[in-house]
Formats: C-alpha cells, sequence, structure tokens
C-alpha cells in the first residue's frame, strides 16, 4: 500500500491543467481523462514514477503500460514507425488506438513502463484536456486505468476518488468521459502488423488503412507483449535462482534489504539497500540487464517479500527464471 497522502482535485481549466503537468514533472500521480476512461498518469521516464502506478493500483504483475503523447511527432520521437505504424498513425491520432513498435535509440520511456521490452506502447489520445496536459508536461506519460487492480474502470473523477483517494496525489476533474471501449492495440515490429487487442478502431478500418489483412493475435504465452496480450519476455541470457540466501561462486547477485558488503560477489546489485519495495520495482529491469550483460551463467535472487509490490516484482522473477 502507498503511504496515505492528500489528493487533491484539480479543474478543467488553464490553472488545472498546469498543476497536473507540473506534478506529473515531479514525479508524482495524477488522473487524467481520456475518451475512455480516467487514466492514472505518470511521468513514463522515471522508474520511480511508474513503479508508484503499481503501488497504488496495487497491480499483480508488471505488464507493459501504454504512453500517451501529444502528437504523432512526439510519438515518433520514442518509437520506431514502419510504413504500416505510420499509415495507421496518421489515420487514427488521436484516437483510441494504441501502436506496439519498436523503441527508438533515442526513448526516452523507462524500463518498467516497457516491462524490459524492446518495443513500446504508443497512444496518442483525443481527449482535449488530456492532450492539454501531455503538452504541458513535455514528457511521455504513462496511464493505465484509474483504479484498483480488477475493479471497475473509472469513467469520472468520483469513481477514482472511490478507488484512489489517499494512494494519488491529484485527479483532473473533466466530468464524465464518453464510456467506450479501450484502444486497439496493433503491433508492427516487422513482417505483418497484428492485433493485439480488438477496442476503439474497428478491424476493418484498420485493415483499410494498411492495405491488409492483420494477424489476430489469441492470448497465451508467458508474459505480455502489450495490455491486452501474453507473448514472450525480456528474460536475461543466464539462468535465474530464487529465494538465495547467498550468491554461490560465480554467480551474480540481485540482493534486497541490508546486507554486508564485503561478502559481495563483484557481479552485485541491490535492488532496494533500504528494503522499499517501490525502488526495488523501480530498479528491477535495469538491475538484470546490468547483471545480464556481464555474463554470468547464473543470476541468484534474494528472498524478495510478498507484500504489495513484491507480489509483482516476484511475478516477473518467477517468469524470469522459467524454463526456456
Amino acid at each position: 500500500m502507498t503511504d496515505p497522502r492528500q489528493t487533491q482535485r484539480l479543474s478543467a481549466d488553464e490553472a488545472g491543467i498546469a498543476a497536473a503537468a507540473e506534478l506529473l514533472r515531479a514525479g508524482k500521480l495524477v488522473a487524467l481523462p481520456t475518451e475512455t476512461v480516467y487514466g492514472l498518469a505518470a511521468d513514463a521516464s522515471d522508474d520511480r514514477a511508474v513503479a508508484s502506478i503499481y503501488a497504488a493500483k496495487e497491480r499483480p504483475s508488471f505488464n507493459p503500460l501504454i504512453s500517451h503523447l501529444p502528437d504523432v511527432d512526439a510519438a515518433r520521437g520514442q518509437g520506431l514507425f514502419d510504413a504500416p505504424a505510420l499509415a495507421l498513425a496518421k489515420a487514427f491520432w488521436p484516437g483510441p488506438l494504441t501502436l506496439v513498435v519498436p523503441a527508438s535509440s533515442g526513448c526516452t520511456i523507462c524500463s518498467l513502463a516497457r516491462a524490459g521490452l524492446d518495443s513500446v506502447a504508443l497512444r496518442v489520445p483525443s481527449h482535449p484536456i488530456a492532450r492539454a496536459v501531455l503538452q504541458a508536461a513535455g514528457r511521455p506519460i504513462a496511464a493505465p486505468s484509474a483504479n484498483r487492480s480488477g475493479r471497475v474502470s473509472p469513467t469520472q473523477a468520483e469513481h477514482v476518488l472511490a478507488d484512489l483517494a489517499g494512494r494519488i496525489d491529484a485527479v483532473l476533474d473533466a466530468g464524465p468521459t464518453a464510456v467506450g471501449v479501450e484502444s486497439s492495440i496493433v503491433a508492427c515490429l516487422g513482417g505483418a502488423p497484428r492485433l493485439l487487442r480488438p477496442g476503439g478502431v474497428p478491424r476493418a478500418a484498420l485493415e483499410a488503412a494498411i492495405g491488409q489483412a492483420l494477424v489476430i493475435v489469441a492470448e497465451g504465452g508467458a508474459a505480455p507483449l502489450a495490455p491486452g496480450l501474453l507473448a514472450s519476455h525480456y528474460a536475461p541470457r543466464a539462468a535465474v535462482r530464487l529465494d538465495a540466501e547467498a550468491p554461490r561462486p560465480g554467480e551474480g547477485w540481485l540482493g534486497f534489504g541490508p546486507e554486508p558488503n564485503d561478502s559481495l560477489p563483484a557481479l552485485a546489485f541491490n535492488l532496494s539497500p533500504a528494503g522499499d519495495l517501490t525502488e526495488a520495482a523501480a530498479n528491477l529491469f535495469a538491475a538484470l540487464r546490468r547483471l545480464d550483460d556481464r555474463g554470468p551463467k547464473t543470476i541468484a535472487v534474494a528472498p524478495i517479500p510478498m507484500h504489495g509490490l513484491g507480489e509483482a516484482i516476484n511475478d516477473r522473477l518467477r517468469r524470469a527464471a522459467a524454463p526456456r
């Protein structure tokens, strides 16, 4: 659970938009209206801010999050758009379409928001207040639905406050949203574009824009590539040994909580010496990559508590340790 905080209710005017953007730039959580539901927004370039989304929602696993941008040009700075992706963006943005594309070399969306993947999920929403906040914030904004995990998605500020008051910093109240389905998600990662999730843009319209049929992807697999799809995920080349009391000779070490420095191997990283699960979540993917890049055959991982964000951390670590 997050620490109790005072949740501001901001008006959907120039002052409220400016206040929301300032909070987001400071790493805070703000519920924003979109054309479908209210989203729980945070700076997508800040691992710690993104970890706070998971903590507030009590989300059980680190699925990739959709990052929202104010326009096509801003989105193209974060991802690599092939011809089908560009055609879809030009046809349906702003609007309820999410594109999963390879992350660009200049991508600023953090590893936690991408769930450790080399792809990124991008959307340009059409709600004028959301777009104004995105423009003012000047950075990509991750925004899953502004409710606790498993509960009904919110279409009014009151719904957000019923679930998240005291857990987030503000809600920007623009009145009821136009209730609709979630965004369609299309992956353009080479080869034929794939429909990962049906949504607000009909499949026939998507196919007409690119002049070809979409590959329909059934759910199944080890971990999500994007919201609504289970597929292959980032796993280190090294084997992963969980709930280790100490590293064995030659192993890398992923620690948690206080530990004596003189007992650590050369290949070691502590997710949070203070035992802070939000800090540990923010560091998880970067730490796995850092250790894996050093080439150990095995990475030993200290026990992580199963409460709060520990459940999500352990979920991702179990996936990384699964046979492959």
